[in-house]
């Protein structure tokens, strides 16, 4: 694992990065926001991602008011990786509970693609609630295979890294028409330098042989979860997803007929990166009824 260091930010408590046991097995890196003992917001990713999706989302939240936490996953970002490179989505679950439990008061969670069927996982099976409310970023029990297979390629494609930072700037802009170009050097945080001088996901490669070949057959389960959540449930979606559809919304609002939409009409399943000011707008709307 990475060594976590301590980030500068302008808040005047963050955000630092901590270790947390997760489930037991293994350290999870979380980057805190904001100040301790302020009502909680917890950030758990998508598939292949890490917190540094969320910056700015948590950097908003803490000026006003709230304590923001944004976890790497195991295997992702500077946590780390799992020995021999077993991976299941039951211990991605038992490490946001483990977390969310720790805190003084039940959280808000915030989930993207993979992190919000944790969360319907989590809060569907509990006996008592573990958070306060749920937003889904994307993401419903049932998905569509065709967005979700493209995606998957993409992260399987030079699986021998980038042989520079530009070389994996031009292949996110083909797979990413419709966004602006990143700066080459803003993507060291989605990148790891490896001892062959060629930049790797920061993710283990390993996870794409387990999680992703499991989900499907986690759709019953996921299903079955989301009837039993009680809690208040935003969606949010984007106008322009491959993953989620109106098909697939139409059935996650039957299942939780209690939870909010919204639509986000020029994102894709990307919404955070894609949108990330009306996605921060959204959020703070549907948190101003739970704190500050």
């Amino acid at each position: 694992m990475d060594s976590v260091q301590t980030l500068p930010f302008d808040c005047v408590t963050g955000p630092t990065v901590r270790l947390h046991s997760g489930r037991g097995d293994l350290s999870l890196a979380i980057e805190h926001y904001g100040a301790e003992g302020q009502p909680a917001v917890l950030f758990a990713h998508g598939f292949g991602q890490n917190r540094h999706a969320w910056r700015g989302t948590a950097s908003h939240l803490a000026r006003g008011g709230w304590h923001a936490l944004a976890i790497d996953g195991r295997g992702h970002g500077d946590s780390q990786w799992a020995d021999g490179g077993v991976y299941e989505l039951e211990h991605f679950a038992e490490d946001l509970s483990a977390i969310a439990r720790s805190l003084p008061e039940k959280p808000v969670l915030i989930g993207a693609s993979m992190g919000g069927l944790l969360g319907l996982l989590i809060e569907g099976e509990a006996t008592q609630s573990v958070f306060q409310a749920m937003v889904l970023v994307d993401v419903t029990p049932r998905w569509e295979t065709e967005g979700v297979g493209r995606i998957l390629s993409f992260m399987a494609q030079h699986p021998d890294g980038f042989d520079s930072l530009q070389h994996a700037a031009d292949e996110i802009a083909q797979y990413l028409p419709h966004r602006e170009r990143k700066d080459p050097e803003r993507l060291r945080n989605q990148l790891r330098a490896s001892a062959d001088g060629r930049f790797r996901w920061h993710w283990d490669p390993r996870l794409l042989e387990r999680v992703a070949v499991q989900a499907a057959s986690y759709i019953p389960r996921l299903q079955s979860a989301a009837t039993q959540v009680q809690i208040p449930v935003l969606l949010l979606s984007g106008g322009r997803s491959d993953v989620v559809s109106e098909r697939t919304i139409g059935e996650f609002m039957q299942l939780v007929p209690h939870a909010e939409h919204v639509c986000i009409d020029d994102a894709t399943h990307m919404v955070v990166g894609d949108r990330n000011d009306v996605f921060t707008r959204e959020i703070s709307r549907f948190l101003h009824r739970f704190g500050p």
